[in-house]
């Protein structure tokens, strides 16, 4: 049974990727399970904060929550055709953690935007951080939903079949390979 953190790159309340996440973990397959976080609570990255006080505690819940799954689902936006800072953040602290949280994690990234390339930019701009990270990205799998306010209902629900179709063969393949399949 494949267990999945996925986490929104997103603090907007009517956030297109936590409602991605939310699909995913509607759409997981029997077998699967898929936890959603937010960034929420996550205070800016300051060495000098870090020094006084250490890693914040909602850092270190965050952490916990990662690596009691299988593996990590990055539900990523795009903003100005790169890397949302906030999640950059997160992960930066996240990285600061445990040096070696990273090291093997299993990764796949998904994400959502209004715009007609969905978030291809920010996806291939996390390639590299991910590398440095020495995560194991599932590359199987590609999902960037362009126009995704069009797909999401008055309940901030991703209401589109075509597109929940998509999100949940995307789930089964990444929990495949999580289970060694």
């Amino acid at each position: 049974m494949a267990r999945i953190l996925a986490l929104s790159g997103s603090l907007r309340h009517g956030s297109f990727n936590t409602a991605l996440a939310r699909a995913a973990r509607a759409q997981a397959p029997e077998g699967t399970t898929v936890e959603v976080a937010t960034l929420h609570g996550i205070p800016l990255y300051d060495g000098d904060d870090e020094a006084a006080h250490g890693i914040p505690e909602s850092v270190q819940r965050l952490r916990a929550q990662i690596l009691a799954n299988d593996g990590l689902l990055m539900v990523t936006p795009e903003y100005n055709n790169g890397i949302p800072g906030v999640f950059k953040n997160g992960i930066d602290w996240l990285s600061r953690s445990g040096l070696d949280m990273f090291d093997g994690l299993n990764v796949a990234m998904i994400g959502a935007s209004p715009s007609g390339f969905g978030t291809l930019l920010s996806q291939s701009h996390w390639l590299p951080v991910l590398r440095t990270l020495k995560t194991q990205l599932w590359t199987e799998g590609r999902m960037m939903v362009s126009r995704a306010n069009t797909l999401i209902d008055m309940n901030g629900e991703v209401s589109d079949p075509a597109t929940l179709k998509l999100v949940g063969d995307f789930v089964a393949g990444f929990a495949r390979h999580l289970d060694g399949r």
